[in-house]
């Protein structure tokens, strides 16, 4: 069993820890993360204890977390996804209840929340992008299934099972990146080669004497918990390397705010060059991804780290600001910050601050991207904010409904991407500019 438990673990939670880095904010990744964190523990307790019930609901968690990956990827209005990611958690924890005390036979009943997923993510395919992902995700099910079958219905397939569930889970990660990139504008095989490479030395500098302890000294729980601890440990610093690189610059740093400060910056546009896509993709995309990226990078503003990736650092304007200067991925997404600042700003209507209709795309994108504020906080921050600042964060709690405000910056994206577009592909067709236009579009 080492030889299929310790890569099984090793592999499993370096890929999960290197989804929760990609961007921990992002719930498909979250999702598929927890999935192969559960994997890797029931790996264990398979381990040490073979067909216990706390090993067999351990490998039939993923399952569950993989219909909340599927139901994340579900290209869906704000005004959807809220109840959606709720009605998804509240079923997700009604059949974890189910697989704890449901007989072993009936435990395969985990299965019906992905099915559900699945069916509801080909009604969208066309929405979904990439454009394969329905396919491949409805083949790794396929495998998904009869891994838990033959877990849960055979006595001597065990090992079968628990190495093709862990492929499968490693492929369906991967396939969550890749949607996570294509929406965000990354790229993708740069950084997850990357890591992938300190996850096989993790594997060979730690698995390989993991797995001869647990041959030469068998029937030892403790042993083997210990091996696995070491194996966690050194897969965590291979998937989370920036932020453990971070955190010991923290604390072997206190005392050098300047020192730390460059380091991060240094490392943070090496970091960015990893993830950035070419710069002729902006002369190919399409209406659809050309208004993704630019809602994303609106939505991304407070985040130079997430700019620093978007593919519109080569919009023209920020090759203007740029020129003579050095060229590194932070001073591209400051001059891409200034340039969505000044496009928001043009959306403002002369004279003082209102709440008309006129001014309700320019509120909402710079009291809400521009400046970070949520009005819907339970404690709003105050402090240090503009009389503008407070008026607007009053009237958008108490007239302006959440579902209602994100649609806005939905429209007012549209907006702002037809400025930026005509920098771009004057020739395409241009995109909707006018709120008249863009409620049309939008019915």
């Amino acid at each position: 069993m080492p030889a299929i438990a310790v890569p099984a673990f090793a592999l499993a939670w370096w890929f999960a820890c290197y989804l929760i880095g990609r961007d921990p904010d992002r719930a498909s990744l979250r999702w598929q993360a927890t999935a192969l964190v559960s994997y890797a523990l029931g790996v264990a307790a398979w381990t040490m204890a073979p067909g216990s019930d706390a090993a067999e609901i351990l490998l039939c968690i993923p399952a569950l977390c993989w219909a909340g990956a599927v139901v994340a990827l579900l290209p869906l209005t704000p005004a959807e996804r809220r109840p959606v990611d709720r009605g998804a958690l509240a079923l997700g924890a009604a059949f974890l209840l189910m697989i704890v005390f449901l007989p072993q036979a009936g435990r395969l009943v985990v299965l019906a929340p992905l099915i559900g997923g699945l069916t509801l993510l080909w009604r969208l395919r066309a929405q979904v992008v990439p454009r394969m992902i329905p396919v491949a995700l409805t083949v790794m099910a396929v495998l998904c299934t009869g891994a838990l079958g033959l877990l849960l219905f055979t006595a001597g397939g065990a090992r079968a099972a628990i190495a093709a569930l862990g492929l499968d889970l490693l492929v369906v990660g991967y396939l969550v990146a890749v949607s996570h990139a294509a929406e965000a504008g990354e790229r993708l095989r740069p950084d997850v080669r990357r890591a992938m490479v300190a996850g096989l030395a993790v594997l060979v500098l730690a698995g390989i004497p993991a797995a001869a302890t647990m041959f030469l000294v068998p029937e030892h729980d403790g042993v083997a918990a210990l091996q696995f601890l070491v194996l966690a440990a050194g897969a965590t610093l291979a998937g989370l390397g920036a932020q453990v690189r971070r955190l010991l610059d923290r604390l072997a740093l206190a005392d050098e705010d300047r020192l730390r400060s460059d380091r991060a910056a240094l490392f943070l546009n090496a970091d960015a060059l990893l993830r950035r896509r070419e710069r002729r993709r902006l002369h190919t995309v399409g209406e659809t991804e050309f208004l993704r990226m630019t809602r994303r990078a609106l939505t991304d503003f407070g985040d130079l780290n997430r700019l620093a990736r978007s593919p519109l650092t080569d919009l023209p304007s920020v090759e203007r600001r740029l020129a003579g200067r050095e060229d590194q991925p932070r001073a591209r997404a400051r001059e891409l910050r200034a340039v969505l600042r000044e496009s928001v700003s043009a959306l403002r209507p002369p004279g003082p601050f209102g709440t008309t209709d006129d001014w309700r795309y320019y509120n909402v994108l710079q009291f809400c991207c521009v400046l970070g504020l949520n009005p819907y906080a339970r404690r709003p921050k105050s402090d240090g904010m503009s009389r503008e600042a407070r008026l607007a964060v009053d009237w958008f709690r108490r007239y302006v409904p959440e579902a209602v405000t994100k649609q806005w910056v939905r429209e007012a994206a549209m907006i702002v991407a037809e400025r930026l577009w005509t920098e771009v592909a004057t020739r395409q067709p241009a995109l909707p500019a006018t709120p008249d236009e863009i409620t049309t579009r939008n019915r």
